[in-house]
């Protein structure tokens, strides 16, 4: 039995510091403390991140001008709102996203979706790690100390370690630190904005690949890293929330914490690279390279910047590693969610290995960004769709139960209805997809005949073909999956029997 220290009588164990023991378990509405605006915070606390500044510095990189830039990132960053309908599902049971998702695909399928999320948590871990490591350098270059191979590796295996630090101890530790990081993390990011001001150039013109093309993947690389690319992690959070609570607070109060500070990090990254050092080397190994020799921000200032952003990089990579630790429980693996986040760190830490001495930054995220985009973008169309079905009801009791006979384990453990649409909008939006400028296009163009064309021209069989090479991978995805699991369980009726067998559940 857990020992109760709180006032409210929530469990040693739930509240920040100390280790958090639930997994993808039941959250009980005595342990539900937390409030929209709690979860707000925290999201806005990994939103006010130096991983956005370096996003938007990797748009410019792309070729745009200042003003498209911008509209990229105001439209883009609206995918936060996708991260708010993908919270929604929490209140109501009590449990994580993969959980939820055996509703859709039955208690089989789901470890597929699960997997899939397992291995984009890792990736995004590993960014984290190599950006902190990328810091690492750049400050020990300022320092006089030229970093070798040997101090790499033990800058990965140190960061390695600290970063588990967090997620370890679990969701209301996050919550706490988070919030209380925003304060510092703006003023910091204040007095960058005066510099950048003072230096920017934003009258920069766009290359002559700027075109409908270039734009549609710039669009999609926003998108993915911005809101797409946490919607699969959101009811992790969520599920903290009394049921009933307010669906609008929910998707208000996180759009506020999200989309604003995103925006602004995201802005003043692409104002930093039209004076910052030069394209190929925000493009190259080590964004943080761009600071060192320059002379625009005071050196003194980018050290402090470089520390406070290992930092805020130690912040948002607990988020991954919570969730990537769920997904490991989802998968089936008889592992408590802190002994998941030390297995996810360790493997994580092997891939940056890896990723630092075989890759460049802006490659590794350019093609990470086609993952992301090609599972998440179906699956959330699937997800959608199916809780409206249901008319946003599940049984929380039946979603822990996973084998043969209980109310979500399909036909064999699966949901064809849903197997099906997501392979259908998995294949739409990898046939969609095209993630940088000619001439280092995705290079298997076979795979991708609705992008593979270099152009501009909305005319048939001109310039490019019917769409200019354009990107659209994230709206067939979501909208092609979504679509057909409605026309095939329109069909089946499958979520309408499960609707009545979670009627009768509830009431008895």
């Amino acid at each position: 039995m857990s020992t109760t220290v709180d006032p409210q009588g929530i469990p040693a164990e739930d509240l920040a510091f100390h280790v958090e023991q639930h997994g993808i378990d039941f959250i009980a509405e005595s342990e539900r403390w937390a409030k929209p605006r709690d979860i707000a915070g925290m999201w806005a606390g990994a939103s006010v991140n130096v991983e956005y500044f370096i996003y938007g510095a990797l748009l410019m990189g792309f070729g745009f001008s200042f003003p498209v830039a911008l509209a990229l990132i105001l439209i883009g960053n609206l995918s936060w709102l996708l991260v708010g309908l993908a919270s929604l599902q929490g209140p109501e049971t009590g449990t994580t996203s993969f959980a939820i998702t055996r509703a859709p695909f039955g208690t089989q399928g789901s470890k597929i979706l699960a997997f899939f999320n397992w291995i984009t948590q890792l990736g995004f871990e590993t960014e984290g790690l190599i950006l902190i490591v990328g810091a690492l350098i750049v400050l020990s270059d300022k320092a006089g100390w030229h970093v070798g191979t040997p101090a790499k590796v033990v800058f990965i295996i140190a960061a390695t370690a600290v970063q588990a630090l967090m997620p370890y101890f679990g969701h209301a530790t996050m919550v706490k630190v988070l919030k209380v990081l925003i304060i510092p993390f703006v003023v910091l990011f204040v007095i960058m904005t005066v510099f950048i001001v003072q230096h920017a150039h934003p009258g920069i013109k766009a290359s002559p690949y700027a075109n409908w093309e270039l734009n549609m993947a710039g669009l999609a690389f926003v998108i993915a890293l911005s809101g797409l690319g946490w919607t699969e992690c959101g009811n992790d959070y969520s599920r903290y929330l009394a049921k009933g609570t307010s669906k609008g607070k929910t998707v208000g109060w996180l759009f506020l914490g999200t989309f604003i500070p995103e925006v602004l990090m995201m802005i003043l990254g692409a104002l930093a690279f039209t004076f910052l050092s030069t394209g190929a080397v925000w493009n190259g190994a080590n964004p943080f390279m761009a600071f060192q020799s320059q002379h625009s921000i005071p050196s003194w200032f980018t050290v402090i910047f470089l520390l406070f952003s290992i930092v805020q990089l130690f912040g948002i990579n607990s988020l991954d590693l919570y969730s990537s630790g769920v997904s490991l429980q989802a998968l089936g693996l008889k592992l408590k969610r802190y002994q998941a986040v030390l297995l996810d760190s360790v493997i994580a830490g092997a891939l940056t290995i890896w990723a630092v001495f075989g890759s460049k930054f802006s490659l590794y995220m350019k093609e990470f960004v086609g993952v992301i985009i090609v599972w998440i973008a179906p699956w959330l169309g699937i997800l959608l769709v199916d809780w409206l079905l249901r008319r946003y009801r599940y049984n929380a009791a039946e979603l822990q139960k996973t084998k043969k006979g209980s109310l979500y384990y399909g036909h064999g453990g699966f949901n064809w209805n849903a197997i099906v649409s997501f392979v259908v909008g998995l294949v739409l939006a990898t046939m969609a997809f095209s993630k940088a400028p000619p001439p280092v296009n995705f290079p298997f163009h076979w795979m991708t005949p609705i992008s593979n064309h270099y152009g501009a021209s909305f005319v048939p069989g001109k310039d490019g073909g019917w769409y200019g090479g354009a990107d659209f991978s994230v709206f067939f995805g979501i909208i092609a999956a979504g679509l057909l699991y409605l026309i095939l369980d329109s069909i089946t009726g499958y979520s309408k029997k499960q609707r009545q067998s979670e009627i009768d559940a509830n009431a008895s």
